[in-house]
């Protein structure tokens, strides 16, 4: 009973938090993240209610992209099969990774008619991963077989988190498989090109109406899973299923470019570069924020700072399109200003608020002192 999502689609390792009381205002958030009083996965920013004219966008956002996304699916997935484990066991970080994770799961049911279990586990920046789902699945699955999925790669935090987390734990394989790597942070991805992919554009509404997953001592126990919400009062504008639905009606007409682009990653140098994570240390000095955290690069992060945080400023690659509809319609709801520039290695890059509190305003365009 814990999310929209069909039980066979996704087994959620984390407990349910729905009852407790975890949303604050995004202001009140951004400034005790800011000022060291919270962790942001202590609270939960309040739901994002998207207006008509933004559902619009979704929709039109999806039909545009669906078979560009069923082509990552397919890529992503049939690399994984290919090199990683012929029945993997999908491990979603919850909740980007999740609707990527039901798709790589629905892509080989549909091509090869595998029956691939798929989790969600949570991962915290800062405070590492699940231990106790990661002794689950120790227990449950051989960890050889496990592959950790995500949606996109920004700079590539959580690429090193996981990393670092999994040195306590054997047998697991840190590498991420991602449906988009602009970071260019990982070598299992769909594709490294950086575009929306519409289930960044909602929260919980496209991700079967969960939250973003919680961590706090008085809720989270030491033998307790992480916790997340679930958003049963949301059901009316749930699109989950119509996101999956719609992706999964365009794997066939992808397969042969799929087979194609596979043969040639298989033989192709993958190795990460890191080339957006170098870009995030450069923007940050650039405009004085001297905070890489505050740095959001990519369409997906670029989104969340809009829905989610107290956004500065969205740096937009010039001439990007269609593709930042519905950052330049966020920015302008929220009054952030839209900076076309030149040499970015991403479409775009949110900036969140440098040194935060409420009486900030950096509208001249340099960064705040702390007040």
């Amino acid at each position: 009973a814990f999310s929209s999502y069909a039980p066979e689609d996704v087994g959620w390792l984390l407990q349910d938090l729905s009852e407790a009381e975890l949303e604050a205002p995004t202001e009140e958030r951004e400034e005790a993240i800011q000022s060291g009083g919270a962790h942001y996965a202590e609270s939960l920013p309040v739901e994002y209610q998207p207006s008509a004219e933004y559902q619009e966008l979704f929709k039109a956002a999806l039909d545009a992209s669906a078979a560009r996304i069923a082509r990552a699916v397919g890529t992503v997935t049939e690399t994984v099969l290919a090199e990683r484990s012929p029945r993997p066991v999908l491990v979603s970080l919850a909740r980007a990774g999740t609707p990527v994770g039901v798709l790589m799961r629905r892509w080989a049911q549909h091509r090869h008619g595998l029956d691939l279990p798929h989790y969600a586990v949570s991962i915290v920046r800062g405070r590492g991963i699940d231990s106790n789902a990661l002794r689950w699945l120790q227990q449950h699955h051989d960890p050889a077989d496990v592959v950790f999925v995500d949606g996109w790669t920004g700079k590539g935090a959580i690429t090193r988190e996981l990393a670092e987390a999994l040195e306590e734990f054997a047998g697991f394989n840190p590498e991420i498989a991602v449906l988009a790597d602009p970071g260019g942070c990982v070598g299992t991805y769909g594709t490294r090109e950086d575009f929306l992919i519409p289930s960044a554009c909602l929260n919980s509404t496209v991700s079967g109406l969960i939250s973003r997953t919680v961590l706090r001592a008085d809720l989270v126990g030491p033998h307790d899973f992480h916790g997340a919400k679930f958003y049963r009062e949301l059901a009316d504008g749930d699109v989950s299923e119509y996101f999956l639905d719609t992706v999964a009606a365009r794997f066939d007409e992808v397969v042969e470019a799929v087979d194609a682009e596979v043969k040639e990653l298989l033989s192709a140098d993958r190795a990460p570069t890191w080339e957006g994570w170098a870009a995030v240390e450069r923007i940050s000095e650039e405009y004085g924020i001297h905070d890489v955290n505050l740095v959001k690069p990519g369409v997906g992060e670029t989104t969340r700072v809009l829905l989610r945080r107290v956004p500065w400023k969205i740096l937009a690659k010039r001439d990007a399109g269609a593709d930042l509809d519905h950052v330049r319609l966020l920015a302008e709801q929220r009054g952030v200003p839209v900076e076309e520039v030149d040499e970015l290695p991403y479409t775009c890059v949110g900036l969140i608020h440098p040194q935060y509190t409420r009486g900030a305003t950096g509208a001249d365009g340099k960064a705040v002192s702390a007040l």
